[in-house]
């Protein structure tokens, strides 16, 4: 696994838009105040044109947004590059991205939701570390919450470990300022679900190689020319796989139908367990919990299953590395992460 050199003092951050950019006067007075927080910490950052561009749900065409993230990594003073935003049409922009430069030029790239379709592939493809993390609009609050404090010490080097924060925020709330923090309103509590034979008063870890995303997004990779999972999965199958995953909009049966999909596609063998972030808009026809829709089709592995983690749409969420060893610990309705970059 490559990792890419870490952020140093002095280097830029690049923000580009893979997905949705930025069209409202909110949308960039919370830009330009997270280039001002980067700016006073050392880091100068750099945007693409498209990012304060959005039509129909899309900074721009997939060949531009492909460009211009080729733009970032050409620009030799940028270590880092951070997705503006997510949205829905990401994987408009693969078919255009020359994987080579990528790999002849890695960097640390970073966001979450609709980014997973360029992060997924990344490390899969490619094998270089990627951020499962916030997107560069999160990095714009008044106040930055002590995550996004731990996601910059990440991408500069250190190794932190993650412990799940006491309370969440429970959805999205509308920006009036374009400065709004997180708004913590409900505890945190993980659910462990334990294997058979597994001690149940004992604290749940997992230990794997990381790798996954938005199940949203992995769904439409499964079987196209960017679908390397199994082939990753197979290199590092002595490290075993934890996966981490988290839905946007999926409904019960959405979600059964697609982790059946996943499994059936070979992708879960090696694993060792999985991780499940807070779903943003779930919903059931069948009065299936999301717990029951989860342990219908993945209960049959015996493997260890922690649910409601801080992971994704409802923030704060940790900084989760795709391709590193994690080290993941649960108990009591709290657990922790640390990541080994081997």
């Amino acid at each position: 696994m490559l990792y890419p050199d870490k952020l140093k003092k002095g280097y830029k951050i690049g923000v580009t838009a893979t997905s949705a950019g930025f069209d409202t006067d909110v949308d960039y007075r919370r830009l330009e105040s997270g280039i001002l927080h980067f700016t006073k910490l050392g880091y100068p950052v750099t945007v693409t044109d498209n990012v304060i561009r959005n039509v129909k749900g899309r900074s721009s065409d997939g060949p531009t947004r492909a460009k211009e993230l080729l733009q970032l990594y050409h620009d030799s003073e940028v270590r880092a590059i951070i997705t503006a935003s997510g949205g829905d049409y990401l994987i408009e922009m693969l078919p255009y991205v020359d994987f080579e430069e990528i790999l002849m030029n890695p960097k640390w790239v970073q966001g979450f939701s609709d980014t997973t379709g360029l992060l997924f592939t990344i490390t899969t493809n490619l094998d270089i570390a990627t951020l499962y993390a916030n997107n560069f609009s999160s990095f714009g609050m008044m106040n930055w919450h002590s995550s996004l404090t731990d996601n910059l010490k990440i991408l500069e080097g250190e190794d932190v470990v993650q412990t799940s924060f006491p309370m969440y925020q429970d959805g999205y709330r509308p920006r009036i300022t374009g400065y709004e923090e997180f708004v913590p309103e409900r505890e945190v509590h993980w659910v462990d679900l334990y294997p058979p034979g597994y001690d149940e008063s004992s604290a749940l870890t997992l230990h794997g190689r990381a790798i996954g995303g938005c199940l949203d997004v992995l769904l439409n990779l499964v079987g196209t020319r960017f679908d390397k999972t199994k082939e990753f999965i197979y290199r590092y199958r002595e490290d075993k796989i934890l996966w981490f995953l988290e839905s946007f909009d999926l409904s019960s049966e959405a979600l059964i139908r697609g982790l059946w999909q996943l499994r059936e596609a070979g992708w879960f063998e090696y694993a060792a367990g999985f991780i499940f972030g807070r779903p943003a808009m779930y919903h059931t026809d069948t009065d299936t919990s999301y717990q029951e829709a989860v342990l219908s089709t993945l209960g049959e592995l015996n493997l260890p299953i922690i649910l409601e983690a801080d992971i994704g749409h409802k923030p704060p969420q940790f900084t989760m590395i795709n391709g590193a060893i994690a080290e993941l610990t649960s108990y009591g309705g709290m657990g922790n992460i640390i990541f080994e970059r081997r």
